[in-house]
């Protein structure tokens, strides 16, 4: 019996609008996000300042000394250059919006450092890549944008050699599933298990507060799927990887409720009242066995 490769998402025509709209809401956001400044002058005024979004994971990522590190849905390479700053040999930025890509490489240009940066849906990763690599970072607000979760952890694998390594922070399904209208409470009213069809939204602006005179987004619509954690594991497992850790935890990187959410010292918001009563992130770390 011969064995085919289930055909990328990214192929499918029913898709490749989703695709678009989102490359283009994502274009948007780049100008957006570089505007409200998103960490981007304090990384180059000190070289030896990492984002707080892998600060959080330094004792997961462990010594990347001479490794090879691709970082997936790489957006503005924030991070990305953050984690070349820990000592990798090869470092390689992926992300679908090529304007989000021409900002990621002006950054490491002016950071003085060699990152390869390359446009491509996550789903083509492996064909748009060369070689192996030690580890794949992906974080935060990820897998939302994926309607296929199956065939992203299969991405993941291919991408890994023996022993290579996944880390994944993402926003909880849970808090995900939680409606934007807060005025009485807390309401699940997003569904929490995968639809086949997007939870479409016609939205201006981003999670960042831009100044006044930021520019105006022009390509609002946007597609979402949200991942049970079931599903999330059982697609790892599924392409082989081996589960390392797993934690829940009751703090985000965005505030989409400004009245029940305060901001802590390091920038991370949690609820005001009663902040154990939901998880609002969620972060794992797998390999791929030698």
């Amino acid at each position: 019996m011969t064995s085919t490769t289930p055909a990328s998402p990214s192929a499918d025509p029913s898709a490749q609008r989703w695709f678009e709209d989102n490359r283009a809401n994502w274009d948007d956001r780049a100008a957006l996000h570089e505007v409200s400044g998103y960490g981007i002058p304090e990384l180059l005024e000190d070289p030896a300042r990492i984002s707080p979004e892998v600060a959080q994971d330094l004792d997961r990522l462990g010594n990347l000394t001479g490794l090879d590190v691709i970082h997936l849905q790489c957006h503005l390479g924030t991070d990305t250059l953050s984690l070349a700053r820990l000592g990798p040999r090869r470092v390689v930025g992926l992300d679908l919006s090529p304007a989000s890509l021409e900002r990621a490489r002006s950054l490491a240009a002016r950071a003085g450092t060699s990152i390869e940066y390359v446009e491509a849906n996550v789903y083509d990763a492996r064909e748009a890549v060369q070689g192996e690599f030690d580890l794949v970072y992906s974080t935060i607000g990820v897998l939302c944008w994926l309607p296929d979760v199956a065939a992203w952890a299969r991405v993941v694998a291919s991408l890994l050699r023996p022993g290579g390594r996944l880390l994944l922070r993402d926003d909880h399904p849970m808090f995900m599933a939680i409606g934007e209208d807060v005025s009485t409470g807390l309401r699940i009213e997003q569904p929490y298990f995968q639809r086949e069809q997007p939870m479409t939204w016609d939205e201006e602006g981003s999670y960042v507060d831009a100044p006044a005179d930021a520019p105006r987004m022009t390509h609002t619509v946007m597609h979402e799927w949200n991942h049970s954690i079931g599903e999330i594991l059982t697609a790892l497992l599924e392409a082989g990887l081996v589960l390392d850790s797993f934690e829940e935890t009751p703090y985000s990187a965005w505030r989409p409720w400004p009245e029940l959410m305060v901001r802590e010292e390091d920038g991370r918001y949690r609820l005001r009242e009663d902040p154990d009563r939901l998880p609002l992130q969620f972060v794992l770390t797998a390999h791929r066995p030698g």
